[in-house]
């Protein structure tokens, strides 16, 4: 498993990669979690945050994801629901999601599995948590996302108690993690840069 926490960082500027033509990256973060109580829309609202200084951000929340029956999937993805435009739109994803019983929540997966070409031939990375840091749940998705054409970054960021820096204010992490994160997000800056280009001169085909 490959963490970026606290040690051995690179040096990195704070910003994401220039994209050469003036476009802002457009990044999603997904909030997985749908359980009540939960901790994980609070992480992704700062994981937007932080993005949001070299990138325009959608932030797309599971629980306000209603997707039609499963009965209806196909095959490589759908016939659309009412989020497959703001995937599209996408350049990158940041996944924030709790890791349950060693892998990720079912209601990413169903995100996941409700959707195919518009995931195609992106970067990811994600910012996991648990006792443990999540990293088991981010280890699940790097098989996912290869199956969609997907390229998860090195750099994934597992917080162990992010509970114990959650306050009034919302999640204020220590400069460490801020630091881990930023790294992460440079790096899929780059994969961003680099595959957004590739879709639009270089389109894959068979």
């Amino acid at each position: 498993m490959t963490e970026t926490t606290v040690t051995d960082l690179p040096t990195l500027p704070a910003t994401l990669p220039a994209t050469g033509g003036g476009e802002p990256l457009r990044i999603a973060v997904v909030a997985a979690s749908v359980r009540d109580q939960r901790m994980g829309r609070t992480l992704a609202e700062w994981a937007a945050f932080r993005a949001a200084t070299d990138a325009e951000v959608d932030l797309i929340d599971c629980a306000d994801c209603v997707l039609p029956g499963d009965g209806e999937l196909r095959p490589g993805g759908s016939s659309g629901s009412p989020v497959a435009a703001r995937i599209d739109a996408a350049d990158a994803f940041v996944f924030v999601t709790p890791e349950y019983n060693h892998s990720y929540p079912a209601s990413l997966k169903r995100l996941i599995d409700w959707h195919y070409r518009e995931w195609m031939f992106k970067p990811a990375t994600v910012l996991s948590y648990g006792v443990q840091g999540g990293l088991l749940a981010t280890e699940h998705l790097r098989g996912v996302f290869a199956e969609l054409h997907m390229v998860t970054t090195r750099r994934v960021v597992g917080l162990r108690t992010p509970w114990d820096d959650l306050g009034p204010a919302g999640y204020a992490p220590p400069a460490a993690v801020e630091q881990a994160y930023d790294a992460a997000l440079h790096e899929l800056g780059w994969w961003a840069t680099v595959l957004r280009s590739a879709r639009r001169d270089r389109p894959f085909a068979r």
